[in-house]
């Protein structure tokens, strides 16, 4: 198995430059801190960790389009239920995260446990599809719903120009690279705002929907298992799609590094989190059905808009800047998270030593930041945004579901290891599962879109061996590696 011995951090002009190639202690350690060693400040506290999950996992689809649910449940009911099961799974995956957060404190989320559960070359692979690919596609995706409702009430009577609509978000995925070089706090606090901002939101729809309820608006709930019945595989479909809007709990172990008292604070914040957006994302969806039919919420466009426009009037225009304000929330909790994979990537030798080095005065992984920037920008402006999404998906469940397995594992390889917080066994076998079902199930249902993807991963394999394997490289490649 191919990891090179680590070398001490050295400063290096403006920045601090990682230099490991292998495991590096974490900063939970005990070793005494070197003379002249920068790191990543401890300022994730435990509300700060709370905005993060909230915020990154809170996006446009629960204001705009949480019909792909009720279309392949076939009634509000059953709808109803598995946003409540995807919630419970969710938490589940959640609570494995906990445990590997408390006992592995090193950053990288994905990246690092599968390093330590299975080795190199899968976390290469890991590594290698989030930063080229699902990365800069899903904050393409993500920055273009902030981009469209931050423009939509001065367009209220016409379409939006595309143009605009692109121009203006690409001003919104600026803003939010240079928030994240400049201050960890700053990004932090402002991520706060945002969750905060989202859950206003959340409450104009359940406040009103809770009223309606009391007034007796009970009539699209009679015979709520009622209609057409789910099919064998929409059923199936149904809880991708719910486990898809509850994607995010993993988040705060991207930054387990600069989490304050890591071994309370993440499993609180996970555990604090998941509640309030399970019970969110219910009580939204009830609200929408005391106003909405289910036949009415599968032709509307924006669901929020919809419903805001029945019962608020004039207000409604507020609706399109809080989901705006929803989606830049999540655009900043994703690269805050998942620049701290691509600066870990680096620091074990995986990705350019460059991405490894640390701002001496504003102690933010800078070039972890920035490298998104050019290949969003990319993305934006010349890629099929949704077909990649649709090609990658798959890859997020698969490697999910190994880091879940890969905690059963280490259970058995390194059962000494220390576990502040352990979940029963139950709960990562049951995860797991379910996210290996859903992944059997897009090669069923889409072979074709799921096979390129799975194409596009495995590029992986010999992009880790010419790289990182391959140690008579020529001179000059080695110059442009930064080797």
């Amino acid at each position: 198995m191919f990891r090179k011995a680590a070398v001490p951090t050295v400063s290096n002009g403006n920045y601090l430059q990682g230099q490991a190639n292998g495991k590096l202690s974490s900063m939970d350690s005990g070793q005494p801190a070197q003379e002249g060693k920068v790191v990543l400040k401890k300022k994730v506290t435990l509300l700060r960790g709370i905005s993060i999950i909230i915020g990154t996992i809170i996006g446009a689809g629960i204001f705009i389009s949480p019909k792909g649910i009720l279309k392949n449940t076939g009634s509000v009911g059953m709808s109803l239920t598995v946003w409540t099961v995807c919630g419970i799974l969710s938490l589940f995956g959640a609570l494995c995260y906990a445990e590997l957060g408390t006992c592995i404190k090193k950053s990288g989320g994905h990246y690092t446990y599968i390093l330590e559960a299975f080795g190199p070359l899968p976390a290469f692979v890991r590594v290698w599809v989030e930063l080229l690919i699902i990365r800069p596609a899903a904050t393409a995706v993500i920055s273009l719903a902030f981009g469209r409702y931050i423009l939509e009430p001065f367009f209220m009577q016409c379409e939006i120009p595309e143009l605009a609509i692109k121009l203006i978000t690409a001003v919104g995925i600026t803003l939010v690279m240079v928030l994240n070089s400049t201050s960890v706090s700053w990004s932090a606090r402002i991520q706060m705002f945002l969750t905060f901002c989202k859950l206003v939101a959340i409450l104009i729809i359940i406040v009103p929907g809770v009223i309606q309820l009391i007034k007796g608006e009970t009539q699209h709930f009679k015979n709520a298992f009622a209609g057409n019945d789910a099919s064998v595989m929409g059923l199936p479909l149904a809880f991708y799609s719910g486990m898809y809007a509850y994607s995010g709990w993993f988040y705060l172990n991207f930054v387990t590094e600069e989490v304050e008292n890591p071994e309370k604070n993440i499993p609180l914040a996970i555990c604090i989190s998941m509640i309030i957006v399970t019970v969110g994302y219910v009580l939204t969806n009830v609200a929408y059905f005391t106003t909405i039919s289910a036949g009415e919420l599968l032709l509307s466009k924006a669901v929020a808009v919809t419903f805001a426009e029945r019962l608020m009037g004039s207000f409604s225009l507020a609706v399109p800047v809080f989901v705006a304000l929803s989606c830049f929330g999540s655009m900043n909790g994703g690269v805050f998270a998942v620049s701290r994979m691509f600066f870990v990537a680096s620091r074990e030798g995986h990705l350019p030593e460059i991405l490894s080095m640390i701002h001496v005065r504003k102690h933010t992984p800078l070039p972890a930041v920035i490298v998104l920037h050019p290949l969003t920008m990319i993305m934006l402006f010349n890629g099929d945004l949704y077909s990649l999404l649709n090609f990658l998906s798959f890859a997020r469940w698969l490697f999910i579901g190994l880091v879940v397995a890969g905690l059963i594992y280490l259970r058995y390889k390194r059962p000494d290891m220390p576990r502040p917080f352990k979940v029963p066994l139950f709960i990562p076998a049951l995860f797991s599962f379910t996210c290996l079902f859903m992944v059997a199930l897009s090669l069923y249902s889409d072979p074709v879109n799921t096979g390129i993807g799975f194409a596009i991963t495995l590029t992986g394999i010999p992009a880790y061996y010419l790289f990182i394997v391959w140690d008579n490289k020529p001179k000059w490649f080695r110059k442009l590696l930064g080797k």
